[in-house]
């Protein structure tokens, strides 16, 4: 199998441009050790939300406009089966979600013979307000955690979960275990210096995903990569990094916070 050109690949950071499930295809079956993902919720709707204090659409692309309830399934259920295929054996997955797509993903898993291990809540503590009255303000995001079969072993670092220092974390108690709901805020000021995704996710979170479920050296892929905070997670950690993304503005915004850590002076 002939693996396609990398969009950008230096130092075991590697980006490609298009489909994920197409570039899935072409990767190794049992190559990667942990996968985030965090795919698209479908709520460009033509809503709007609170930004900065003001009100703002919500729309964020033609990736994110929804075909369906069951064409946005069957969309799930194809990306989380290429994951399954390139996924190590002891490996595990993440998916990031909303209730837009979190219910849907964990189906999925679950269809494709996945074992939830844990569903995380990741509360923002800096959340935007409820601009309409009319509904509780969403102060927080969902994260599976699986693995690939209910008898697959899986790693877990639980003393460093237990015992590491989580400052950022108001909710975390020195020396206590870990708990299934992280208080992380939104990304911090400088985490977009280079530009910003709509979506983007806060390094503590995912710094935290690397920690907890993989060794260093592992291989961590993301197959809707955005701007590539998972990858920015994996080189400062030394693990192996792939990305993916279909659009070539995020993938430049991956490439320039990728350099904007000095890894390639």
């Amino acid at each position: 199998m002939t693996l396609p050109v990398p969009y950008f690949s230096r130092d075991g950071f590697t980006l490609y441009h298009g489909d994920c499930i197409d570039i899935l295809g072409h990767l190794p079956a049992g190559s990667v050790d942990l996968i985030f993902a965090d795919p698209p919720y479908n709520l460009s709707n033509g809503g709007f939300t609170c930004k900065s204090g003001k009100r703002a659409s919500v729309d964020k692309g033609p990736w994110d406009v929804s075909a369906g309830i069951k064409e946005d399934f069957s969309f799930h259920l194809a990306w989380i089966g290429a994951c399954r295929r390139v996924l190590k054996d002891h490996g595990t997955i993440w998916i990031s979600g909303t209730y837009h797509s979190a219910y849907a993903c964990g189906f999925a898993l679950q269809m494709l013979g996945f074992h939830i291990l844990n569903d995380i809540c990741w509360f923002k503590p800096n959340a935007p307000p409820n601009l309409s009255g009319r509904f509780f303000t969403a102060s927080h995001e969902s994260l599976i955690w699986a693995r690939k079969s209910k008898d697959s072993p899986h790693y877990f670092n639980y003393s460093l979960m237990k015992s590491g220092e989580w400052e950022e974390d108001s909710m975390k108690r020195p020396g206590k275990q870990m708990r299934s709901v992280w208080s992380i805020p939104s990304p911090k000021g400088e985490e977009k210096r280079q530009g910003k995704h709509p979506t983007q996710k806060p390094c503590a979170l995912l710094r935290r995903v690397l920690l907890a479920c993989s060794r260093e050296g592992d291989v961590v892929l993301d197959p809707f990569t955005g701007s590539s905070t998972t990858g920015i997670a994996a080189a400062v950690l030394g693990r192996t990094f792939i990305g993916i993304d279909s659009s070539v503005e995020y993938l430049d915004l991956s490439i320039r916070r990728y350099s904007d850590l000095g890894v390639l002076e």
